[in-house]
């Protein structure tokens, strides 16, 4: 069937769908494209089908060691399943190489002023070699510490305003991840990076620890409470030195993008493609991955209004650096085109729950509410589900898969999760069936992993609700607050929650 065939093949399938719109009054009548296309899509996305997909992930798994993890044979195999599905498909399809640590080696103690190597601090893994000699800057320090944690310090790049160039950056661990302080210290212009414990009892030490970042480039150490407070006050340069070897390896994303839609407005579904070394990864996350896929495969003739983007994403598991070094290289422009981003990371735990990010906060947990945008996209999964009669829950945007980097930079993101190493509540039980006190994934990062593991029911309806969204979006986008007005609304939650 040539493309121009497949399209009048689907715009037949629409019109006879239509038809029986047309003879009800205005008040029953259905919505509008997307709507129409959103039943159509989903009547052809079957978890059968999804299901072949994974018994393909099995089967490459078992021939390349038993796992997909990054930098192995099974994630190429992997790849190039998804891609050659993608571009039979007549997507565009580019692979995106991104980089992962390969190995890295402490060659000698690291050299940080007078203070002792291995006591006082430590190498902050996998740091880049480096030798720097210069003044120490601190970055919107809290000393004395507060009694909880609090300290934000080098979590935002407004902390850096003032910054030299340079100088070597003295960070206070705190609220956000200790990668999100190194990337904005690399993009401040730091030569090095001192990060200190925050101070307060029981975070008072340093000891050794692998961030998995290594993007700022520059060499890095973690400190003592103690030290971090010596250095704040220092007005002389201070040596920092750090003799290690870093390899860096390289794995691709998956990009696939349809021929229609409006490349002003994009789609983006998004799940991760590796697992772990431990085993198949079925369920984390071919589960997710093979449900996009085959929306993608169904939908692939559809005349979508807005362009749609599908993404796989590499090395999830090692800090999800697929999509983070994704959204670092998109421009200010293209990081704008991208109006929705939705995720599915585990979509069929055995003892599954059916949770939605929360993307408007409405739990109260945890991170504040997604970028303007989230709560339109966790309202219009909320409306799938009640169709079907199937509650859900929130479940907290707690920067642990891919929709992190899009976060971060404004992006309205989404999505379902079903449970990882979490246990299951006696009130979950009673919603959903299942096992309380048990985990949802029992095999999570584990060997078992496998295609005994996972619940058949909650990978077709969740397939069925990603078919939903993805098309709705496709068609309609009204619902999704311009950028330039999500990102006053944002600034007005932030200054809001600023004055608690």
């Amino acid at each position: 069937m040539t493309f121009r065939q497949g399209v009048i093949r689907v715009l037949t399938l629409v019109t006879a769908l239509a038809l029986p719109l047309s003879l009800t009054t205005p008040a029953q009548a259905a919505g509008g494209l997307d709507d129409v296309f959103a039943k159509l899509l989903v009547k052809q996305v079957k978890g059968a089908n999804v299901q072949k997909h994974l018994k393909a992930f099995q089967a490459i798994a078992d021939a390349n060691g038993g796992n997909r993890a990054a930098g192995t044979s099974g994630y190429n195999a992997s790849r190039d399943y998804v891609a050659n599905k993608l571009r039979k498909a007549g997507y565009r399809v580019t692979l995106q190489p991104i980089n992962f640590v390969q190995s890295w080696t402490e060659n000698s103690p690291p050299v940080l002023g007078g203070f002792t190597p291995n006591e006082d601090f430590f190498t902050f893994q996998p740091s880049p070699p480096g030798d720097v000699t210069a003044p120490v800057q601190g970055v919107d320090l809290t000393l004395p510490p507060t009694p909880t944690p609090t300290s934000t310090s080098g979590c935002e790049m407004s902390d850096f305003a003032g910054f030299t160039p340079g100088n070597i950056a003295l960070i206070q661990r705190g609220t956000c991840p200790f990668a999100t302080k190194v990337r904005n210290a690399g993009f401040a212009g730091a030569s090095a990076i001192v990060v200190f414990n925050e101070g307060q009892p029981g975070r008072t030490e340093a000891n050794p620890l692998d961030i998995g970042e290594w993007q700022a480039g520059i060499p890095m150490v973690y400190a003592d409470f103690a030290v971090g407070q010596a250095l704040s006050t220092t007005t002389t340069p201070v040596r920092l030195a750090v003799d290690a070897t870093l390899t860096l390896g390289t794995n691709d994303n998956v990009i696939a993008e349809s021929r229609w839609g409006d490349p002003r407005n994009v789609v983006m579904v998004g799940a991760h493609l590796d697992g772990v070394p431990e085993g198949a990864g079925i369920n984390d996350n071919a589960s997710g991955s093979s449900a996009i896929l085959e929306t993608a495969l169904q939908m692939q003739h559809f005349p979508v209004k807005n362009k749609v983007r599908f993404a796989f994403w590499a090395a999830e598991e090692i800090g999800l650096l697929g999509s983070d070094q994704y959204v670092e290289k998109l421009s200010q422009a293209e990081r704008d085109r991208i109006k929705v981003y939705l995720n599915f990371d585990m979509v069929a735990s055995p003892n599954y729950g059916l949770f939605l990010y929360d993307g408007d906060d409405s739990d109260a947990t945890g991170a504040a509410a997604g970028p303007p945008g989230s709560a339109q996209i966790e309202a219009q999964l909320e409306d799938f589900f009640e169709d079907r009669r199937q509650p859900t829950r929130g479940t907290d945007f707690d920067g642990r898969s891919d929709y992190g980097p899009f976060i971060a930079v404004g992006i309205p993101s989404g999505g379902i999760f079903t449970g990882a190493e979490g246990v299951k509540t006696a009130d979950e039980a009673a919603l959903w069936g299942g096992t309380a006190g048990q985990a949802y994934d029992p095999c999570y990062h584990a060997a078992c992993d496998n295609l005994a593991n996972i619940n058949a029911f909650a990978l077709d309806l969740n397939s069925d609700a990603i078919a939903d969204s993805t098309a709705r979006f496709a068609f309609n986008l009204r619902s999704i607050p311009d950028r330039p007005d999500a990102t006053a609304s944002r600034a007005a939650v932030s200054s809001a929650d600023a004055r608690g």
